[in-house]
């Protein structure tokens, strides 16, 4: 139950929804939502709306369902009854937290002190609810798309080429769609790529914060400067980047011979500049 008094003070601070603390019922949490001048979401005028929420479905695996019947009823102060309105059952899931009616009661019947409803600017809603079945198997997943994605570059300058060792060498790590990158680069090459090319690589970084079922759809250019004539080498691609695919990139960027060719512009007085221009367009997560 939820009462209110004041009621009109609500408008006069401009509150055009409410929300119950939350209560239990069939082990799960629920709120009463109130638009006591209708649900303007929904472009619903005249009306009082009053939904069922579930409150908290934090603790709830991937593809958890809830279904439950659910009746909403608002007192008539007059003859201590209740105009009550009977839902169907429903299902509330990730995508749909809420039922209710848009359309509860007309707001010139609420209003009107007469009908009991709302007397001395105070009224009192309820709710009744039985949870009938519950699934939590199976899963989901939710595919956002970025509008206007941004893309951002970062310009990684080597040095002293001719003298790296190591198998392979990682820039400083950058941001692009809110995510943490690094290029990365066998100067010797690998697989099949291993003593006549350069292999250059795309990494995600904070692979820590890729939860199963996350995927991030990236589009990506990797540049080696043309030093001299601005003739740059570039490779591009989109991808899908997750816990089981953090890297992305070419065994075969460019030919050892060609890269360390005088003319060629990209070597110069041992100094290479690789530039990675990283866009995510969208990301995939678990529901």
């Amino acid at each position: 139950m939820v009462k209110i008094e004041s009621l009109s003070l609500l408008t006069k601070h401009a509150i055009e929804r409410y929300e119950t603390e939350i209560f239990e019922a069939g082990g799960y949490k629920w709120k009463l939502v109130l638009y006591p001048n209708g649900n303007k979401s929904k472009n619903i005028k005249d009306h009082v709306s009053v939904y069922l929420a579930l409150a908290d479905s934090s603790s709830l695996g991937p593809g958890w369902e809830v279904s439950a019947v659910f009746r909403l009823y608002l007192l008539d102060q007059n003859k201590d009854s209740y105009l009550i309105l009977q839902g169907k059952e429903r299902r509330f899931h990730t995508i749909k937290r809420e039922w209710g009616f848009d359309k509860f009661i007309p707001t010139a019947t609420f209003f009107n002190a007469s009908n009991g409803y709302l007397m001395e600017d105070t009224c009192m809603f309820g709710a009744d609810v039985f949870v009938s079945k519950e699934r939590r198997n199976g899963r989901g997943e939710c595919l956002s798309m970025i509008k206007d994605a941004t893309s951002s570059k970062h310009v990684w300058k080597i040095e002293n080429f001719s003298k790296l060792d190591n198998e392979s060498y990682d820039s400083n790590a950058f941001f692009a769609g809110d995510r943490k990158w690094k290029i990365r680069l066998y100067p010797s090459g690998t697989k099949q790529g291993t003593g006549t090319h350069l292999s250059i690589y795309l990494i995600l970084a904070d692979s820590e914060t890729v939860s199963d079922g996350t995927k991030i759809f990236t589009e990506f250019t990797v540049r080696i400067y043309d030093q001299l004539q601005g003739r740059h080498i570039a490779g591009k691609v989109t991808k899908w980047f997750s816990g089981s695919s953090l890297e992305n990139g070419w065994v075969k960027y460019v030919s050892m011979v060609y890269f360390t060719q005088p003319s060629s512009g990209l070597l110069l007085k041992d100094v290479c500049l690789v530039e990675a221009d990283v866009c995510v367009h969208g990301i995939t997560s678990a529901l």
